[in-house]
């Protein structure tokens, strides 16, 4: 086997609303926080548990512009992309490091209105291609605590 694969598929809600960054040449960047979770019955007590996870979104150029426009907080969101490490100093001076998501694809899966959420907007890709839908109902389902898309 050759080569190695870093890919990333998330399905969860915006955190916040996007930050919009315009760099010196040109280039436009959004970052948003993302919330997926995941439930599952604890064993012992029989009790609905869930556990969130909190991730870091970067999107570029054509993705980017789409967020600006379309993205705010509380939208469902599906991501695709790769994992990438960053460093930087925080304020002590300390060396810091995180792990960000750069997103490759987005699909705007539903918005907030008056009476919950509404249907899904078409994907988005950086090429401006299509992005090909993920099998939302596959990966929901209600009725199974231990779905595993894949």
């Amino acid at each position: 086997m050759a080569g190695s694969v870093n890919k990333v598929i998330l399905i969860g809600n915006v955190g916040k609303d996007p930050e919009i960054h315009r760099l010196q040449n040109g280039s436009l960047k959004a970052t948003f926080s993302m919330a997926t979770s995941e439930t599952y019955t604890d064993k012992e007590t029989g009790d609905k548990r869930e556990i969130t996870e909190w991730h870091d979104i970067v999107l570029w150029r054509r993705l980017a512009e789409v967020t600006e426009k379309y993205v705010k907080k509380g939208y469902k969101v599906y991501v695709e992309g790769k994992l990438k490490k960053r460093s930087y100093q925080d304020k002590e001076g300390n060396n810091r490091y995180a792990i960000d998501i750069v997103a490759d694809e987005m699909n705007i899966l539903s918005k907030p209105d008056n009476n919950g959420y509404q249907s899904a907007q078409a994907p988005y890709s950086n090429d401006g291609t299509p992005a090909p839908l993920p099998p939302i109902n596959d990966i929901t389902s209600p009725d199974r605590d231990d779905v595993v898309p894949f």
